[in-house]
């Protein structure tokens, strides 16, 4: 059987606040296969955002191994980290964090930029991107002049023109409507059907439900981890 994408193991993250020690993972286990969709759930304090980090190459666990493609990531450098986010992992965000002053494919195109990618290169495989979450037809236009849901479609485009295997999706659909954040949830589930593998980071359970997997944090710990058939967003419209 093939390694799985996503490979946690006993990871601990422990943060020094003064004299107090915040314990905010208490030894995670964890599998993810690719190709799959899970949702990591839990309140404000549970973990989830420590572990999302970590599995984002963001930061480092305090003890354990986390085997990302294979590769033990857990010590590497901050430069290294860097280099296999950049291939491993495309990130999206609730707040879009797009550069305003520029346009959508120059937004797209700024993860490229950073691997050295020539100009002529960067602008067909941006605007590739940008047709894959249909806003082709918007490449020109800056952030103010997109809706919402154009904004965050642009900002899925960004995270897949890398072609890295997994997506990390953290609280996608907070800043949308209801019909807009099912209209994203729907480019997402495509994007596991074409073979990537999507982790959100939520805490809202209608959200968790277009996942294939629920996994719920609680005070640095697993609590519950069950699969699902997940919803379908044109079947909530």
């Amino acid at each position: 059987m093939p390694a799985p994408l996503i490979e946690m193991r006993g990871i601990t993250r422990t943060y020094v606040m003064g004299t107090n020690f915040v314990h905010a993972l208490r030894g995670i286990d964890l599998v993810i296969e690719e190709g799959s969709s899970i949702a990591i759930m839990g309140q404000s304090g549970s973990g989830k955002s420590t572990m999302m980090n970590i599995m984002g190459c963001l930061d480092q666990p305090t003890k354990g191994t986390y085997h990302l493609g294979g590769r033990d990531v857990s010590r590497l450098s901050r430069a290294d980290l860097a280099q296999v986010r950049g291939h491993m992992i495309g990130f999206v965000f609730q707040s879009f964090n797009l550069l305003s002053r520029t346009s959508a494919l120059e937004n797209v195109e700024m993860p490229l930029m950073y691997q050295g990618i020539p100009s002529r290169e960067r602008h067909k495989r941006a605007l590739a991107a940008l047709n894959r979450v249909g806003l082709s037809d918007r490449a020109d236009h800056h952030s103010s002049q997109l809706s919402g849901g154009q904004q965050q479609r642009v900002a899925i485009a960004r995270a897949l023109v890398g072609e890295a295997p997994v997506i990390m999706a953290d609280e996608p659909t907070g800043n949308l409507d209801t019909r807009t954040s099912w209209e994203v949830m729907a480019i997402l589930q495509g994007l596991v059907a074409q073979g990537k593998t999507v982790i959100l980071v939520t805490h809202e359970a209608d959200i968790a439900a277009y996942a294939s997997r629920v996994v719920t944090l609680r005070d640095g710990v697993i609590v519950d981890d069950r699969r699902q058939v997940p919803a379908k967003p044109e079947a909530a419209a």
